[in-house]
């Protein structure tokens, strides 16, 4: 991979993801709440939904980048052996760097995200207050809470949205014989955005489950298994849906505005 190509997807990644994140914040707020174990209108309803939002801001574009540079690094390292190079095998390829690249993403969205989701579901804190709370009861490590959930919610979802996108994108280009302009790459990211985020649903409601626990409590352990089967006993189907449809639509209209503007923004700079 070159520098010029490296630089592109690192500005174009961070770029695209303070601007889908900060646009779409109150559905995430809306979200969460949805999520959370002690109810909608308690977690504070519709008061205060830009609670957390410094903390999104912070996270979102080295996080954004992070996930882009390992992203487009892995494709052209897996595109240079024969192998993989053949169009069959691309859906592996993009699995392969999306799964990578969510790893490595993870590393500084989950802090960012624990703070942002604690904050979000009590709305009378500051983002401030609630990392120097967290970093007071649990340590650094709390801020790591849910990782491993958030990474085994990320990796399925990349698995679906990033071959699909890809697919869409070639086929739709493949059909009008040129390439694709950013609106419809955007449109092709919203469909596999909008996919993608329903199937993984339950694992999203486990992760906000296990980051919203209390220290100590079993929820706060992160056994995924064991905090889908209390939901389902407790909740049933619609509980392991929860908050489905406003993250339906924040994916989906993110994915147009995520990954429309990382093509634009790296084509302008390449």
């Amino acid at each position: 991979m070159e520098r010029r190509e490296f630089v592109a997807s690192l500005v174009a990644g961070g770029s695209a993801g303070m601007c889908v994140d900060l646009t779409l914040f109150p559905l995430d707020t809306i979200k969460t709440r949805l999520q959370s174990q002690q109810g909608f209108y308690k977690a504070g309803g519709f008061r205060g939904i830009y609670a957390g939002v410094p903390s999104a801001a912070v996270g979102s574009f080295p996080n954004a980048a992070a996930f882009f540079v390992t992203y487009e690094c892995t494709k052209s390292l897996l595109g240079a052996r024969e192998v993989l190079a053949a169009p069959h095998v691309a859906p592996v390829t993009h699995m392969l760097a999306a799964s990578l690249g969510e790893i490595v993403a993870c590393l500084i969205r989950v802090p960012t995200e624990v703070v942002k989701q604690r904050t979000q579901a009590s709305p009378s804190s500051t983002t401030y207050q609630m990392l120097l709370a967290t970093l007071r009861e649990e340590g650094v490590r709390g801020l790591y809470r849910g990782y491993r959930s958030t990474v085994l919610r990320e990796i399925p979802f990349s698995l679906v949205q990033f071959p699909l996108w890809e697919y869409l994108k070639t086929l739709w280009s493949w059909r009008q014989g040129h390439t694709l302009y950013s609106w419809q790459a955007a449109v092709c990211g919203a469909f596999a955005g909008a996919v993608a985020a329903f199937v993984t649903t339950p694992l999203d409601v486990a992760k906000t489950r296990i980051m919203l626990a209390k220290a100590g409590s079993a929820t706060a352990n992160g056994n995924i298994p064991l905090v889908l089967y209390d939901v389902w006993r407790s909740r049933g189907l619609s509980g392991l849906f929860a908050g489905s449809i406003p993250r339906i639509t924040f994916i989906s209209v993110g994915g147009f505005i995520f990954l429309g503007a990382y093509e634009k923004v790296r084509r302008s700079l390449l």
